[in-house]
């Protein structure tokens, strides 16, 4: 209803009857108005938080990004230990200590993969996988099974399940007929 037709209805009406009427209206209305406000600082707020989300969301990428590979790191920093350990003494040792240290490294390095996800992929005897390995060439072979993995040319590696690397293979392949 306008202003003009309010005004028409209450002059229509008895005496006392508009003035309740546009009382009722009039609270009415303001009544609406504090609940629209309500509803916009509801939606500020709102909107102010969703905002704040999206910078930290962004601030834990960048972070994510940026410090990554800290646990990576943090399990290798012991493998260049025991390196830079012998090559420091490479010229004090004998070969029989050097040639020790090197299992020991490589000890250090495996469980180290293992903590943070990576495992090796030596397929020897195995079914050839084109998902998991790359066959560099198919040889005859009397003893191992066709298709199956005989020489072992470079393993693979792959972090939580995904390949990181495939191994590089040598395939037997069924003997030729004479």
């Amino acid at each position: 209803m306008s202003t003009d037709e309010t005004a028409a209805a209450a002059a229509n009406t008895g005496p006392g009857e508009g003035a309740d009427e546009v009382a009722t209206l009039r609270a009415a209305v303001a009544a609406a108005e504090e609940s629209a406000a309500q509803h916009r600082d509801q939606h500020l707020r709102a909107l102010a938080e969703l905002d704040n989300v999206r910078k930290r969301a962004q601030r834990d990428v960048e972070a994510a990004h940026k410090y990554g590979i800290e646990k990576l790191v943090n399990e290798l920093i012991p493998v260049k230990d025991s390196l830079d350990l012998a090559v420091e003494n490479a010229a004090k040792a004998d070969a029989a200590a050097l040639a020790e240290g090197q299992p020991a490294t490589q000890r250090l390095l495996s469980k180290a993969f293992e903590r943070i996800g990576i495992a090796e992929i030596d397929p020897l005897g195995q079914p050839f996988d084109d998902n998991q390995h790359e066959a560099m060439l198919a040889q005859p072979s009397t003893t191992a099974e066709p298709n199956s993995v005989l020489v072992v040319v470079q393993r693979g590696y792959s972090l939580n399940g995904r390949l990181l690397r495939p191994a590089r293979v040598i395939v037997a392949k069924a003997p030729d007929p004479a």
